[in-house]
């Protein structure tokens, strides 16, 4: 019977074979590494906790500039004119979602 151990290597059992001691890549297999206390920890969404505070935000407007008729008689029709600046505004305190990455736990023991 042939069979496969961890190191990789095929070892043939045969009646005597069995009382031969066993490769080194068999004893090495069940000491323990840094990796087999590590855990996996799956990505998620976490609810924290946010403190009331002062925000600078973006503010868009928009302004109506009416048609009108210039110097020398022509109409130009009217048209909106885009324009941002920053405002600061005040936020309450509020629970925000934030995701957290998967990522591996390691503890050495």
């Amino acid at each position: 019977m042939t069979g496969l151990l961890a190191g990789g290597a095929a070892v043939g059992l045969a009646g005597t074979a069995s009382a031969t001691p066993a490769p080194a890549s068999v004893i090495s297999s069940t000491q323990h590494d840094h990796h087999s206390k590590c855990e996996w920890h799956k990505g998620h969404w976490e609810k924290k906790w946010v403190k009331a505070h002062w925000e600078k935000k973006l503010v868009h407007h928009k302004t109506w500039h009416s048609g009108h008729y210039d110097k020398h008689g022509t109409w130009h029709k009217g048209y909106w004119k885009d324009s941002s600046s920053y405002k600061w505004i005040y936020v309450p305190a509020h629970f925000e979602h934030h995701w957290v990455n998967g990522y591996w736990d390691c503890r050495h023991q």
